[in-house]
């Protein structure tokens, strides 16, 4: 009865009966190197801690070294930490690279040389470099400095024995815990530890690796190979099996098929025989089913996340296969541009503050690394394009390649004309190169037929152009004297002229620029070229000697006469066709359609207007100032080449120092560059008269009228001027440079013409005599020789001083 008393209580403890729940299946991975192992714990920064739970010694033993993909993308990565040396400099190229690069730092002592006593310093930044792709927490490397402060070692500690330690009182990091390998704990200070990790997004004391995301990946890889290795080793199964009775087999005859199934790979795809019932016999096929080759595809997959969770592309690792050359090489570029560089900038940047110099940065040097190159060659390539379509000119390409620009007039111009003319490495190669000037090749000029475009790039001409051009190439290809002016031609730009002057002047009487330009054809032209031994001696040139009888040099009035001619004849027929092209563009529909100068052909005729001309285009100021600089070069690249030559002989020298020739190259730009100024200021006078006509005149015969007259009355005096600047500039300072590459005992004596027309300043200097690289004081400024154009224009303009030179000691 007892019993039956607590019985109904023991029931109502029970609960009431309820159906089964439905059974439910889930997937617990296990085999990855998790590391969520802090279940929601946190530290003082609010922090969950997330690295705590990271096993790198199981990283490295399951994943590093027993995975053929993580191995290579870690390895991949790693080479280039170890190979690369790394660099301190101050500030960066537009290709950046270091401006001045520091190779006594200390730092570089331990990162590139021997980091410790075991390891060298490539075999540090390898091992670094590894521990940061394998380590959630990072790598830690321990810096030993001596008494002085100076960086002696570095050490790579284990990152699963370092601890880092959070400072309560907000200091960030209190110590490192670092467990030695004897179990003792040496707390080391912030100070000597560089803590170097990829950051983790939310948890500062943790950092991010690529084994983490790719774990699922690296597990199946290995699983999916491991399988397949047992397969092989220990299943070994036939391609199929033939059954047959075997009732009336004896023993031996069982043990002879049995024998058939022995395990082993050698055995495997082998067709066996095996007993069956009475009278039977059938064929089983054991072929792999459709899950066992499911193995290649995981294996693919497995291998695609991999390298992708590291980003080290297959081409990277060596197997090219199925790619293109250039779907190879944009891979390396990329792997590059996004995995390679930021690691390392990642190594570069945790020793930045251990650079002994101020302003300094550090980094690896990446020029060996040829497919960095990839962009910079694209650059190039595109600026070839442009430079060849006529939108950029030498020295810009040249700037975007990162080369040294030449800056002339030629690398300074856009070649827009298919027809490229050679520019010289180095200026005082132009005289080789036989560069054709704008006046004597394809700027020709001449009348141009109604309607046609004055403003359109001019074509090449057939003619030999300006007659010094011409003049001077035939002397150089005879070695003789020019032909005379029926050699040179008339060309277009004086027919333009003549044509022009014909139909606005009275009678049709050329006035004094066409006298002038017949008088210069008529006139012995003298320029020493490659044959400059027979022209010097058909031209009587004077070579005057000190009557010591010592080796020196004195270049005579006929050097300045026969410079200035030659000038004088290279200028006349540019000035002459400038007058024609402005002419011709006056007269062009074109430039005169909706201005007040515009004659209606018919009551219909809308295109009048009351808009001014267009001056600055219709004089062409830059285009002619470029062809007065291309022709002068030339010229002046010849006398100054026979006046070297000549001051070389002088002083017993076969042929001038090579060291003149830089400064040779200089005086005749610097002469070049006045002349542009003085041609410059020519036509600024021009154009400025043309404004002023405009406003009181619509008349266009008046302003054709006033460009004759411009022309007939200031241009030979701007011509005469540029001349006689050039020439003087030209030999004094050829003769200047010759003489000081030749020796410092060479003095040179400042020689006036001594007549009313020399300056009181250059009077002052009269026989003054200097070492060769002492410049003259002339009126406060510093003059190398007269005609210097470094000088202001009120020291050089009508200058026809010279200089003696002569060996130091003679009297």
């Amino acid at each position: 009865m007892a019993k039956r008393r607590w019985l109904p209580a023991l029931r109502s403890l029970i609960p009431a009966r309820r159906e089964a729940a439905p059974e439910t299946k889930s997937i617990t991975w296990t085999g990855g190197y998790t590391s969520t192992t802090y279940a929601g714990t946190s530290n003082v920064w609010s922090t969950e801690g997330r690295a705590d739970g990271w096993d790198v010694q199981r990283v490295v033993t399951e994943g590093y070294e027993r995975v053929i993909w993580v191995y290579k993308a870690i390895e991949t990565i790693g080479k280039h930490a170890g190979r690369l040396p790394l660099e301190i400099g101050v500030g960066l190229t537009e290709d950046g690279e270091f401006q001045h690069v520091i190779e006594d730092d200390p730092l570089l002592r331990v990162l590139n040389g021997r980091a410790n006593p075991v390891e060298t310093g490539a075999q540090f930044r390898k091992r670094l470099s590894a521990q940061i792709l394998l380590s959630k927490r990072g790598a830690f490397v321990e810096v030993t400095r001596s008494n002085r402060g100076t960086i002696t070692r570095l050490d790579l500690l284990p990152p699963d024995r370092v601890i880092p330690v959070p400072d309560p009182r907000g200091e960030y990091i209190a110590h490192f815990d670092f467990t030695t390998l004897h179990g003792e704990v040496r707390e080391l200070d912030p100070e000597r530890v560089r803590w170097i990790r990829d950051p983790h997004p939310t948890d500062p004391f943790s950092g991010m690796t690529p084994l983490e995301a790719a774990g699922i990946s690296i597990e199946l890889d290995y699983l999916s190979r491991l399988y397949n290795v047992a397969f092989i080793k220990n299943d070994a199964r036939p391609g199929g099996i033939v059954a047959v009775d075997t009732s009336s087999l004896s023993d031996q005859e069982m043990n002879r098929l049995e024998s058939r199934f022995l395990p082993g790979s050698e055995f495997a795809g082998h067709v066996s025989v095996i007993g069956a019932g009475p009278g039977g016999m059938n064929y089983v096929d054991l072929a792999a089913k459709p899950r066992e080759m499911a193995y290649e595809h995981a294996a693919q997959n497995a291998k695609i996340e991999i390298l992708g969770a590291f980003g080290v592309p297959e081409s990277v690792l060596g197997n090219a296969s199925g790619r293109t050359f250039d779907n190879a090489e944009q891979e390396e570029y990329n792997f590059w541009a996004h995995t390679e560089l930021d690691h390392l900038s990642m190594i570069s940047n945790a020793f930045a503050g251990d650079i002994s110099h101020p302003d300094a940065d550090i980094r690896f040097n990446t020029t060996s690394v040829q497919v960095l190159e990839l962009p910079r060659r694209r650059r190039r390539a595109e600026a070839r394009e442009e430079w060849e379509a006529g939108l950029i000119s030498i020295d810009e390409y040249r700037r975007r390649a990162g080369l040294p620009a030449y800056d002339n007039p030629h690398s300074r111009a856009l070649w827009i004309s298919p027809q490229k003319a050679p520019v010289p490495a180095r200026p005082e190669d132009a005289a080789a190169l036989g560069i054709q000037g704008a006046g004597g090749q394809g700027a020709s000029g001449g009348q141009l037929p109604p309607g046609a475009d004055p403003n359109a790039p001019l074509p090449p001409s057939d003619t030999a152009g300006g007659a010094a051009a011409a003049a001077v190439a035939q002397a150089r290809a005879e070695g003789g004297q020019p032909a005379g002016p029926d050699a040179a031609g008339a060309g277009p730009a004086a027919a333009a002229v003549a044509t022009a002057r014909a139909e606005g002047m009275p009678g049709g009487q050329p006035g004094a620029a066409a006298a002038a330009v017949e008088s210069a054809r008529e006139t012995e032209q003298r320029m020493p070229g490659d044959a400059a031994a027979a022209v010097a001696e058909a031209r009587g040139v004077q070579i005057k000697a000190l009557p010591s009888g010592g080796p020196s040099f004195e270049a005579d009035d006929d050097d300045f006469d026969q410079a200035q001619q030659t000038v004088a004849a290279a200028l006349t027929p540019l000035f002459d066709r400038q007058q024609g092209v402005i002419t011709a563009r006056l007269r062009s529909p074109k430039a005169r359609k909706h201005t007040r100068f515009w004659r209606e052909d018919s009551p219909a005729d809308t295109r009048g207007g009351d808009a001014p001309l267009d001056i600055e285009r219709i004089v062409g100021t830059d285009r002619w100032l470029e062809e007065i600089a291309n022709t002068l070069a030339r010229v002046l690249a010849g006398i100054a080449h026979g006046v070297s030559q000549r001051t070389a002989a002088a002083f017993d020298a076969p042929e001038p120092p090579a060291t003149s020739a830089a400064r040779v190259t200089a005086a005749v730009l610097d002469a070049v560059y006045a002349a542009e100024e003085n041609a410059r200021r020519f036509l600024d006078t021009l154009s400025g008269l043309l404004r002023q006509a405009q406003d009181v005149t619509s008349d266009l015969e008046d302003l054709l009228a006033l460009v004759r007259t411009a022309f007939a009355d200031i241009g030979p005096r701007a011509a005469a001027e540029i001349a006689e600047s050039a020439a003087i500039a030209t030999v004094n300072g050829a003769a200047d440079a010759t003489a000081g590459a030749i020796g410092p005992d060479i003095v040179r004596t400042w020689v006036t013409r001594g007549d009313d027309r020399v300056r009181p300043a250059h009077a002052a200097v009269d026989g003054i005599t200097l070492p060769v690289t002492e410049p003259y004081d002339v009126d406060g400024y510093p003059m190398r020789y007269p005609g210097d154009q470094l000088a202001p224009h009120h020291l050089t303009v009508h200058c026809r001083c010279r200089l003696r030179y002569r060996t130091e000691g003679e009297q």
